[in-house]
């Protein structure tokens, strides 16, 4: 099959493919540092299990990468994501100043994207986007492995209610 005929493997980043933990406490206190906690995604570690993940999708799927990410960090995106040897793909990031929550912006991306082509799969860490993209009838992959529930909670927080990550 044509690569342009591929469907769709939608990858989220933080928490599915890098290790944002070691950042967290930029944004556990008041006032929150978000230029930091941003700027210190080009040292996220990545995790195992996505890096697998992405690898095995790369067969047979076009792989895209959404994620709440703001725009002026891509140059660093993309060249974590080339480190790390994940797929060639597409990266939609927010505006940088979208603060919707994310189950909101990921949700418009993927409707958008299968707008295009069919989606096969998405793979997300944040348990309200996964139930929001299966309710819209996408098949979801849960990335259940990235993060623990402490963190779990401020990541929450900064994805649903700050529309940040």
């Amino acid at each position: 099959m044509p690569e342009d005929e591929l469907p769709y493997a939608v990858l989220d980043l933080d928490s599915t493919l890098s290790d944002a933990r070691h950042r967290l406490h930029f944004i556990e206190r008041r006032p929150k540092d978000w230029d930091s906690f941003f700027a210190g995604s080009k040292d996220d570690p990545p995790l195992e299990e996505g890096l697998a993940v992405a690898a095995t999708l790369a067969e047979g799927h076009e792989i895209v990468y959404v994620t709440g990410r703001p725009e002026w960090i891509r140059r660093n995106t993309e060249r974590w994501l080339e480190k790390y040897g994940l797929p060639p793909g597409r990266v939609y990031m927010r505006s940088n100043t979208d603060r919707r929550p994310a189950v909101v912006t990921k949700l418009a991306l993927f409707r958008m994207l299968a707008a295009r082509r069919r989606i096969a799969v998405i793979v997300d860490d944040d348990l309200r986007v996964c139930r929001s993209a299966e309710k819209a009838g996408f098949t979801v992959m849960h990335a259940d492995w990235g993060i623990d529930d402490d963190s779990a909670a401020t990541l929450f927080d900064a994805q649903q209610s700050e529309g940040r990550t």
